[in-house]
């Protein structure tokens, strides 16, 4: 007898907000973990009984070699990101296109790779974006301008998907609880009370995800409780 639950890929799994995600969804999809840290990975598949796989999202043939093998893809959420702080002055054309490839290139390629699948289960794309995406980030001129690329992105890719019903979703965090925001904050500074936690933007990924299937939410920002920074 087929499978009936729906399948959802996750990458940036490894990650603070990506793991969290994963473990929410398990509950209710055939979850795929895509991540770069092998033993994250399996401490995952141990957890949820996700199929994991220890991929690069940039390595495009690699992940076109996964999907192919997929039958059945619900949902995607795009959580793999590169962070860091870096002005026009201090960043160097490689470092553009490294966060340009991680955080634009690869997701578009990825969810290019499996449209199919999710035009055949009128699925969702949840790209994670950031405060970032609509605000300016000072200091961070790289990792600005490619959350509002990747809101561009989505914004043309729900017009050019309306046809087949496929649902395309920016959910922006503001500054969350992960190992990204630990590295660009002092650690006498670091209050970790005073950050979103990942389990309150996978409950925000649950809430998109359950949608009725009526109405699609376009986009939503989870900010945290008292504003840190306007971004």
């Amino acid at each position: 007898m087929p499978n009936s639950r729906p399948t959802a890929l996750i990458t940036g799994a490894t990650g603070g907000m990506g793991a969290a995600i994963a473990r929410d969804l398990a509950g209710s999809h055939d979850v795929i973990a895509v991540g770069r840290n092998g033993a994250k990975l399996r401490a995952l598949a141990h957890e949820t009984g996700a199929t994991t796989w220890a991929v690069d999202v940039t390595d495009s043939a690699a992940l076109a070699s996964r999907v192919a093998e997929l039958a059945r893809l619900d949902v995607i959420v795009h959580a793999a990101a590169r962070g860091g702080s870096l002005s026009v002055e201090s960043a160097t054309v490689d470092d553009w296109a490294d966060s340009f490839a991680v955080n634009v290139t690869a997701p578009a390629e990825l969810t290019r790779l499996a449209l199919p699948l999710l035009r055949a289960a009128e699925g969702t794309v949840i790209f994670i974006g950031s405060g970032a995406g609509t605000r300016p980030a000072p200091g961070s001129a790289v990792y600005t301008a490619t959350k509002h690329a990747l809101r561009g992105l989505a914004d043309v890719l729900r017009i050019d998907e309306e046809p087949h019903r496929v649902r395309v979703v920016t959910l922006a965090p503001g500054q969350t609880d992960t190992e990204m925001l630990r590295r660009n904050i002092p650690p006498a500074s670091y209050e970790a009370a005073r950050y979103i936690r990942p389990e309150s933007v996978a409950g925000a990924v649950r809430f998109v995800v359950d949608a009725p299937a009526d109405v699609q939410l376009t986009d939503l920002a989870v900010r945290p409780r008292q504003e840190i920074a306007r971004i």
